[in-house]
């Protein structure tokens, strides 16, 4: 693969996704982003947008100081070519310890460990456009904290519903110059379909399609092994949402860099909270969830095919604040 317009240290685009994420983090080099962020950059995550590398610089500074022992290891990159350059879904498993009072509250000297996936569209050694999901769930429970108990914190310090910072939804999204949606790869196409199935409700196809030994990593730090574990998880969300749109925005299959064949999804629920399920007692609030996923396939599934490891994440504090918003208002 040729980087055309890329830096000659890099071997190859993971390279690059990997390195620069390492500059900017572990090495501190946080006055990089000037150079690796666009600076008309947009950050979509599911707590709102960020617009600018200026804006993302604040907020980097804000976490090292916070977190100041932070890392974060690439696990995987899966990415496509596309129209205006190269397009990568970045798994990483950060860790660190809150030990810097913040925007966490007090200092609690607790340790984290939690999954982040990061979309980001980039060329020439530039990232241009980026989504982002962290599991924030799974944060704030290793800090001591409760995600609904958190989300509500941040309404009232944020000045209350009317004028606290809005979490992500597609009526405040901008234009930040990628419109691919992936590739038409056959373990991109096998994976949508499995999620797309779950989505409507035929849960029957974990069994058909992943491996009795899979391994899941999820939102809210949960971890899981086999069938139930993994149906249980998707089986929370869904029904929390019985009734919400499922869409899939973009999709990656892989089979390459001496890694098992791969997928990576971005999908969105949007719709009313109506059902009782990971979300507690349906309140009627109108929500928009922003999911990312990663699978994994091998040799060993009922068609001879399975899906050996899952990591789907979703923002559950996004998704508490905007149910808290409504209800509370």
């Amino acid at each position: 693969m040729t980087l055309d317009g890329f830096d000659d240290r890099w071997k190859n685009f993971p390279d690059f996704i990997l390195g620069c994420t390492h500059d900017i983090w572990e090495d501190r080099g946080i006055a990089s982003l000037n150079h690796y962020y666009a600076p008309d950059i947009i950050v979509r995550t599911p707590m709102g947008i960020q617009k600018g590398n200026q804006a993302v610089i604040a907020s980097t500074m804000a976490t090292c100081h916070e977190f100041s022992d932070r890392q974060l290891f690439g696990e995987d990159v899966i990415w496509s070519d596309h129209e205006t350059g190269l397009l990568s879904s970045h798994r990483i498993n950060t860790v660190a310890t809150h030990s810097q009072s913040g925007s966490f509250g007090k200092a609690t000297h607790r340790r984290f460990d939690i999954k982040v996936i990061a979309d980001c569209a980039a060329k020439e050694d530039t990232i241009f456009d980026e989504w982002l999901v962290r599991d924030y769930g799974g944060m704030v429970r290793q800090l001591g904290m409760n995600p609904r108990k958190y989300a509500r914190r941040l309404i009232k310090a944020e000045g209350g519903p009317k004028a606290c910072a809005k979490p992500f939804t597609p009526e405040l999204d901008e234009q930040g110059g990628y419109q691919g949606r992936g590739n038409d790869n056959e373990w991109g196409e096998r994976y949508a379909d499995i999620l797309s199935s779950i989505m409507s409700k035929d849960f029957n196809v974990i069994r058909r399609h992943y491996d009795r030994a899979v391994v899941g990593d999820y939102a809210g730090g949960v971890k899981a092994l086999s069938w139930e574990q993994v149906t249980d998880f998707w089986i929370g969300l869904r029904s929390s949402f019985p009734d919400a749109e499922f869409k899939i925005h973009h999709q990656i299959g892989m089979d390459g860099d001496m890694l098992s064949p791969r997928a990576a999804i971005r999908w969105s629920l949007d719709g009313e909270h109506s059902g009782v399920g990971v979300f507690g007692a349906p309140t009627g609030a109108r929500v928009h969830v922003m999911g990312m996923c990663h699978a994994e396939f091998g040799p060993f599934g009922p068609d001879g095919v399975g899906l050996r490891r899952e990591c789907a994440l979703y923002d559950e504090v996004a998704i508490w604040k905007q149910i808290l918003m409504q209800v509370e208002n």
